[in-house]
């Protein structure tokens, strides 16, 4: 009876975890680089992603995990550091999609089977009309300080002399 409790416990986590609803974009593999090699199961490396804002068109962030090899990170149920870095650029004519709230989540991932998740969320520094973007890992019991700042000045792009205030575009 016990056990049963246990695992109906361990179940309802498993689906609340797993109802979290996730940002609406979708990260790209640009590399990965081996950084301890391991005989018999893979590697832990180093992973470049990419990922487009989903709510402003004309930004892509840039991040770099580490992933852990060896036979939990082969099964998928090593819970991963939290250390990340972020880069984030213009890369076309910014176009807000729809007005967003300050510290909205951009990306999501989970970095563990259930507790831990790595975010990279949005803000507007409207006094220098400036996108900023910060990543962090965190963790249902305890939390992580381990975080990274990228900041996007939204600029003129090509002919157009047009620059959108992201302050016009928070809620």
């Amino acid at each position: 009876m016990r056990f049963r409790r246990c695992l109906l416990a361990v179940s309802a986590m498993l689906a609340l975890a797993g109802a979290s609803v996730p940002a609406a974009a979708q990260e790209d593999l640009i590399f990965k680089k081996s950084t301890v090699w391991k005989m018999l199961t893979p590697d832990d490396k180093l992973a470049v992603y990419g990922v487009d804002d989903p709510v402003v068109e004309g930004v892509a962030c840039h991040y770099t995990v580490p992933e852990k090899g060896g036979v939990s990170g082969m099964f998928g149920v090593a819970e991963e550091v939290s250390d990340v870095s972020l880069a984030c650029r213009q890369i076309g004519p910014i176009r807000f999609k729809e007005k967003a709230s300050q510290g909205d989540v951009v990306f999501r991932e989970r970095r563990s089977l259930i507790w831990k998740k790595m975010q990279i969320v949005r803000g507007c520094d409207a006094k220098r009309n400036v996108l900023i973007y910060m990543v962090y890992t965190d963790k249902l019991i305890d939390g992580s300080p381990q975080n990274s700042t990228s900041s996007v000045p939204i600029m003129p792009w090509g002919t157009s002399g047009d620059v959108p205030k992201c302050s016009e575009w928070v809620r």
